[in-house]
């Protein structure tokens, strides 16, 4: 239990560091292959143009990933299970298959990147590299406890931000254009697609799931100054993964248009992405791309698997039990679409990018529900949204759906 000794002020040490661990699960998530494929895009096509586009997913997702914590302290339920009991059975079973199918695509982003990862770095096939990264993610999940799993996670955070780091430093980027890419809007019909694709890959909504459910494993009480002694430290760690996150997330983009965007070097994939950064950047580069990119794939879809199963336990209203037979076919189903992908040879780079908009269209169905239950007294009781942050969180909403809009409306008359 969390010590009260200096009567809410400041923030011992040794209790903040007990705490970190639940934002950095969900920081993972969100530098999966997916966002991979939608930065590389990005850059090689855009230049530092979308930088802006992670900028802006990263201050709505410190928000969003608050909420959802705020309401898994509050309640001691997951968003999902909250869903299940607040509203009508009909609009929770559609919820649930909505966040079912943003799950799949999740799962095809994970499995195919980790997969492509494998086959870099050690010259196996996709589909047995995309197998490795299934037996890794089930062993860390089934075989491990929690903390230890949160541990190893935070360590593959690290190494893949090392790897980047480092590739910043090899490519000497225009540090001047970055600035202002990361802060400046710019967008167009031709590049509304992938600025959709970021933000998607991004805000993700199967990480907004389980910051609700992780943030049970800080379990320090159930009194009210207990529950806002947890959730002051949760904002510590979600502002502090949120933004290592950021970091990640901006320098693939500005590696991908420092070496192939300001070179003229068309991109269709991340085997080329790897195969043309060797010879322009170095074999070191092209070294830590593959290492980055296997950490990246498992520790992804070992986050990912964990939201799926909280997600089908907890619309389906059964406990979640790793033990139990309903979890571990969790884990698994939905990895399944990942591999016909993989067997029918169709175009992993493009699949990657579309799975990735398919979580930017699911958003408005996980945002909406957790917004109406944040500010549900009889649901939050005094941890109920304030006006300020309510307002955020819909103005957050609001501009999610007119890009889903805009996609939409751009697709079908043929611009994009």
């Amino acid at each position: 239990m969390a010590s009260n000794d200096n009567n809410g002020k400041g923030f011992p040490l040794k209790t903040l560091l007990g705490f970190l661990g639940p934002g950095f699960l969900v920081t993972v998530g969100f530098i999966d292959p997916g966002n991979w494929a939608t930065n590389i895009e990005g850059g090689s096509r855009f230049g530092y143009k979308l930088l802006w586009v992670v900028t802006l997913g990263t201050v709505m997702l410190i928000l969003i990933q608050h909420m959802a914590a705020k309401l898994g302290i509050a309640t001691g339920k997951s968003l999902a299970v909250n869903i299940r009991d607040f509203f009508p059975k009909p609009v929770s079973a559609f919820i649930g298959l909505t966040v079912f199918l943003a799950c799949i695509a999740t799962d095809v982003a994970e499995l195919v990147g980790g997969g492509i990862g494998f086959s870099l770095l050690f010259g196996m096939p996709l589909w047995a590299g995309a197998l490795l990264t299934v037996i890794l993610e089930v062993f860390l999940i089934i075989s491990q406890r929690y903390h230890r799993i949160e541990t190893i996670i935070v360590g593959f955070l690290g190494i893949i931000a090392f790897c980047y780091l480092v590739e910043l430093v090899i490519v000497r980027p225009d540090w001047q254009s970055v600035a202002s890419g990361l802060f400046i809007p710019s967008m167009d019909r031709s590049s509304i697609y992938v600025a959709m694709a970021i933000l998607g890959a991004v805000v993700m909504p199967h990480n907004i799931f389980l910051h609700s459910n992780v943030i049970h494993s800080r379990k320090w009480g159930i009194s009210e100054q207990e529950k806002l002694e947890l959730l002051r430290y949760e904002k510590i760690d979600t502002l502090f993964a949120m933004t290592l996150g950021w970091i990640v997330n901006a320098s693939m983009i500005i590696v991908a248009a420092a070496v192939f965007y300001f070179h003229n070097i068309p991109v269709d994939g991340i085997e080329s992405a790897s195969a043309t950064l060797k010879p322009l950047a170095g074999p070191l580069a092209g070294l830590l791309f593959a290492i980055a990119l296997v950490f990246s794939g498992v520790g992804s879809s070992v986050t990912s698997s964990m939201a799926e199963a909280n997600v089908i336990t907890g619309f389906l209203g059964k406990p979640e039990d790793p033990r139990s037979m309903l979890y571990r076919i969790a884990v698994f189903v939905t990895s399944v679409p990942s591999f016909l992908i993989i067997i029918l040879g169709l175009d992993t780079y493009r699949i990657l990018i579309f799975s990735q908009v398919v979580l930017s269209i699911q958003l408005p169905f996980t945002l909406l529900p957790l917004l109406i239950l944040c500010r549900n007294r009889m649901v939050m009781g005094g941890f109920r949204s304030s006006n300020t942050e309510f307002t955020a969180a819909i103005i957050i909403s609001c501009i999610v759906i007119v890009l889903n809009m805009y996609f939409f409306y751009s697709t079908l008359i043929g611009k994009i």
